[in-house]
């Protein structure tokens, strides 16, 4: 197991808590190597945990609430004693590296500005989804944090992005888009047009233009930027076309023997694929711009899903995220100050 700071995981946020959550903690720590404890009613996690033979492995720390599935951003402070703000409580007392929910996205994002706060420069915290593009993920930001933005909110978002693809994927400069109705730089409403003019002029950021919706499965760029209405209906909407898409390939082959037989002979092509399109094997979205990396694994995550979520929060705090991110606005906000 890793000796380095555990990683907080709210045991008590998602659709298929506290069981599945706790049985992605215990592969995480004995599949991955990883260092977790688990947040959430010490008896049902106890429960829980004894299923799996593994109360000795994973310690785990009080809270007397939990966010519900359907409880938006004024829960974080109906319910100050959470699973997700005792979990972010030991992130910022530095008893833990990172933080872990399957837990509703409102409650997860007001918790952590709440909680963790927003680093310095940081104007809004935005959740960073990576697409199942090839070679590598393409970065998709805002994706729901925040609804409402400002022209400088999309550039900083592209600076955070920037970062997250450079750490993650080992890109040294990542190509930016900036999500539109349309390639010219004169399409989209005022926000996007305004953007698109402090995107071209923004230091460090490799800003290629508007990109439109049907590019975002393309690996054209590196980084989309969006404002987080648009992003999260972007999402969404592609999430519900590819598993339309594999029903509709599921039907077409039980409707025949020969189509049977061609889906055994590419099982293998066809396996691949639905792991790279599965949200779950990405291990969820990043909310970026925090004093604290966190982690927002989806809703329905099983046991797998919530493994893979300890793996990037565990690669991300290792690989300095936030320091990095302070950084690079600091370093944004002084070349703005001598123009």
């Amino acid at each position: 197991m890793s000796d380095s700071k555990p990683i907080a995981l709210d045991a008590m946020g998602g659709d298929h808590a506290p069981h599945e959550i706790v049985a992605g903690a215990v592969h995480a720590v004995r599949e991955r190597g990883l260092a977790v404890v688990l947040v959430g009613s010490p008896r049902v996690l106890y429960e829980a945990l004894a299923d799996h033979d593994a109360t000795r492995e994973i310690p785990i720390v009080r809270a007397e609430e939990a966010l519900a599935m359907d409880e938006g951003a004024l829960a974080s402070l109906r319910r100050p004693r959470s699973s997700i703000a005792v979990a972010c409580h030991l992130v910022r007392r530095g008893d833990a590296s990172a933080v872990v929910s399957a837990g509703s996205t409102a409650g997860v994002v007001a918790t952590g500005r709440l909680r963790l706060k927003a680093q310095h420069g940081v104007l809004r915290p935005a959740i960073a989804v990576a697409l199942p593009t090839l070679p590598h993920p393409t970065l998709l930001l805002d994706a729901g944090a925040n609804a409402d933005t400002k022209p400088e909110m999309l550039v900083q978002f592209a600076q955070l992005g920037t970062v997250y693809a450079q750490l993650a994927y080992d890109i040294a400069q990542p190509k930016v888009g900036l999500l539109t109705i349309g390639g010219e730089a004169e399409k989209g409403n005022k926000l996007v047009k305004r953007a698109h003019e402090l995107l071209q002029a923004a230091p460090g950021i490799r800003f290629t233009g508007n990109i439109e919706g049907f590019d975002l499965l393309t690996g054209r760029v590196d980084v989309i930027v969006t404002d987080g209405f648009t992003g999260n209906v972007a999402l969404k909407t592609m999430e519900g076309a590819v598993r339309y898409a594999f029903r509709e390939l599921r039907e077409t082959i039980s409707d025949s023997r020969v189509a049977q037989l061609g889906a055994l002979m590419q099982r293998s092509r066809i396996r691949e694929l639905h792991r790279r399109l599965d949200s779950e094997a990405h291990g969820g979205a990043v909310l970026l711009g925090l004093n604290g990396t966190v982690v927002i694994a989806h809703g329905s995550s099983r046991a797998a899903g919530i493994s893979a979520a300890c793996r990037l929060a565990v690669d991300l705090s290792a690989a300095g995220i936030v320091s990095t991110i302070g950084d690079r606005v600091a370093s944004a906000q002084k070349h703005h100050r001598r123009r």
